[in-house]
């Protein structure tokens, strides 16, 4: 997708949601389902940059978004740092964490990478309600329950003030988007594609995959434990619940409604999906079910996504009047 029609895509999307709680503002659970949707939309935006660009199969995503949160909820309960900064300094952690997972993946490839990040996201249970983690103040099986609210210049950012968490969500939102879009039409954008596409081609053009590959672990890392110390400090409270299968099924469904490298498709996905989620909620067990077999129906009949649907939709007539002049 060109810059040009990416930006109106994002910027439509964004213009949309910032007048949204002129609207419902007052319906809390609108509101719960408008912060979520923005925070997963740029974890599986940072996702789909090292997959679905980066060509990197890593199954790390949520593991990171846990450690970001992890990170900022211990630094302002046990440290007593301001979450203001604590959420900037789980953001470093998560993307040295990220660099440290990186160093291994680069000697492997595809499924072998797949196995050792998804391994990182199996063994972080075990670690936050062992011994180790009850030390470092992760609360063990019982979790953190006492995450402070975001407090900036006296006012209270929390999920008891949702209008004002909102457009700081947003606010942050942009920002990490505008990042995103800027590295994948940059250079790095193309170095990520000749990776994906040729690794050995990519080489002798003096693209470094250990470079690249390093650098791609690292950002979306960061992000996505910036935005997981945000949603701690959102909830107000922690567990290991957040490593469940269902979370990461959630995350990979936005990917496949999206369409993997099909930026900004996946931001379309968190839309729907984290909608269709809640609304299912209700149902209980029924609900991984029904989310199955939408995801099946998607893969049958809109293989690359539901982006490229919604890019003719808002293109189309534009192209039309080209045509005929």
């Amino acid at each position: 997708m060109s810059l040009k029609r990416m930006i109106v895509i994002l910027c439509g999307f964004y213009a949309v949601m910032g007048i949204l709680p002129l609207f419902v503002g007052g319906t809390d659970y609108i509101m719960n389902i408008l912060i979520m949707i923005l925070i997963w939309a740029v974890v599986a935006s940072c996702w789909d940059v090292i997959m679905g660009f980066a060509g990197i199969f890593s199954f790390g995503q949520v593991a990171f978004y846990v450690v970001g949160a992890y990170s900022s909820a211990i630094l302002s309960v046990s440290l007593h740092i301001p979450p203001a900064f604590s959420i900037l300094m789980a953001g470093v952690i998560t993307g040295l964490f990220g660099v440290l997972v990186g160093l291994p993946c680069l000697r492997l490839a595809g499924p072998y990478v797949a196995l050792v990040t998804f391994a990182v996201h199996m063994t972080l249970v075990p670690f936050l309600r062992g011994p180790l983690g009850r030390a470092i103040g992760s609360g063990g099986a019982q979790g953190i329950l006492t995450v402070p609210p975001i407090n900036l210049f006296g006012y209270y950012f929390s999920a008891e003030q949702l209008i004002p968490f909102f457009y700081l969500t947003l606010c942050l939102t942009i920002i990490c988007t505008l990042v995103l879009v800027v590295v994948i039409k940059s250079y790095w954008g193309t170095a990520f594609l000749a990776l994906k596409d040729s690794e050995n081609f990519a080489a002798s053009l003096g693209i470094s995959a250990f470079k690249y590959k390093l650098m791609v672990f690292a950002l979306t890392s960061f992000i996505t434990g910036i935005f997981g110390a945000l949603y701690a400090h959102y909830v107000g409270m922690l567990s290991t619940k957040m490593l469940s299968m269902d979370v990461f099924t959630i995350l990979m469904i936005m990917m496949v409604i999206g369409g993997i490298g099909k930026y900004p498709g996946v931001v379309v996905g968190a839309v729907i999906t984290v909608t269709i989620n809640q609304l299912l909620a209700p149902l209980g067990m029924y609900r991984p079910l029904i989310m199955g077999a939408i995801v099946v129906v998607l893969v049958l009949f809109l293989r690359e996504g539901i982006i490229d649907q919604i890019e003719s939709l808002l293109f189309a007539k534009k192209k039309t009047c080209s045509g005929g002049k």
